[in-house]
């Protein structure tokens, strides 16, 4: 009796530090609705709730909030894991799926309840909140100032069951989903902005990291080339790293930025470099790939933006996923190499 309770509090523990693991972002950008496909699919997040916040009126109905009775904003709250996506990448899907210009609302939609804003959790999300809206500034891509609000977080309250996940509930709403979002104007905007689609927000000095696609030709072996430019695959099992044991950190062939972590790598059997999470989340970027039939998760390198490989959901604990990388995207730093490489501040993690 004494084992079992013991093995109780154990896993009643364990599942506390599970649930800790994970943060919570809110935003408001018009219809929720819209607002949570983008997040959806995104590995590292466990669940995206349409709701209201901001006001203080308690649990109030979609009624009365799109009434703009209330001092609600139709939002979107995000749970996610920041050990595999990272915050700084939650706030450039969000500006790059709102008109951040618009003070009325956001596309047909008009009112205070429509209008945008990020709903900061704790003082780092502020202070990212506002480094993600300066670099926005500085790419000067709208003629109108930007006028979305970086607010404390108060209220949250989730919206009736029917708009949840409404645009894949059934025949019924998908179909009002998609008549609604063609109508609304948003996805013609988000085309005319950003339509490289997975662009994020770079200093200057980031940018002048990468060469430009001639020089990469020349410098870069043809696979490299191939991996990392034009989106290829290399063989499984001949490749550089597929096996490699040895410790240190792997990181992007172009640009040097740190991507993952021999701590992380593991044998998958594919014959590719496999990981369960990566070392920096701040340098990876999902996006999707319908290349092939279905859709998949792309992986890419923040600053260079080159094809890493993909990432699936049958990896092992502890997160259940499978970093599957080609060794051509990569270079291999041996820990006792990381200090001359600029990457001293990996040496405590192999201490």
């Amino acid at each position: 009796m004494k084992t079992l309770i013991l093995l109780g509090i154990f896993l009643n523990s364990a599942s506390l530090l599970a649930k800790d693991s994970f943060s919570k972002a809110t935003f408001a950008g018009g219809c929720f609705w819209c607002m949570e496909p983008p997040y959806e699919k995104l590995v590292g997040v466990s669940s995206v709730i349409s709701g209201f916040a901001g006001g203080t009126k308690k649990n109030p109905s979609y009624e009365l909030v799109s009434s703009g009775k209330t001092k609600h904003r139709e939002a979107v709250q995000i749970t996610f894991d920041p050990s595999i996506i990272s915050y700084e990448r939650l706030l450039e899907i969000f500006w790059q799926n709102i008109d951040p210009t618009d003070s009325n609302g956001q596309f047909v939609d008009k009112g205070f309840q429509y209008t945008s804003a990020i709903f900061t959790h704790d003082e780092e999300q502020t202070k990212l909140a506002k480094k993600s809206l300066s670099l926005l500034r500085n790419l000067k891509l709208f003629k109108k100032p930007i006028v979305t609000p970086i607010i404390e977080f108060s209220t949250f309250y989730p919206a009736e069951e029917y708009h949840q996940d409404f645009y894949r509930k059934s025949l019924i709403t998908k179909a009002k989903y998609k008549y609604y979002r063609n109508a609304s104007g948003r996805d013609d905007f988000i085309n005319k902005y950003w339509s490289e689609g997975n662009k994020t927000f770079l200093t200057l000095d980031q940018r002048k990291v990468v060469p430009p696609k001639e020089t990469l030709e020349k410098k870069l072996s043809e696979t490299q080339f191939d991996v990392t430019q034009e989106d290829g695959t290399e063989p499984p099992f001949k490749n550089k790293y597929w096996d490699n044991k040895k410790e240190g950190i792997y990181v992007d062939i172009v640009s040097g930025e740190p991507l993952f972590s021999s701590k992380d790598k593991y044998q998958s059997g594919t014959g590719w470099p496999s990981f369960t999470k990566p070392v920096r989340p701040f340098h990876i970027i999902q996006k999707v790939d319908s290349s092939l039939i279905g859709e998949r998760i792309e992986i890419r390198s923040r600053i260079a933006n080159s094809h890493l490989g993909h990432v699936f959901k049958d990896g092992p604990d502890p997160t259940g996923l499978r970093f599957c990388m080609n060794s051509a995207a990569l270079k291999f730093i041996p820990k006792e190499e990381l200090k001359e490489n600029g990457l001293s501040e990996f040496e405590k993690d192999f201490n």
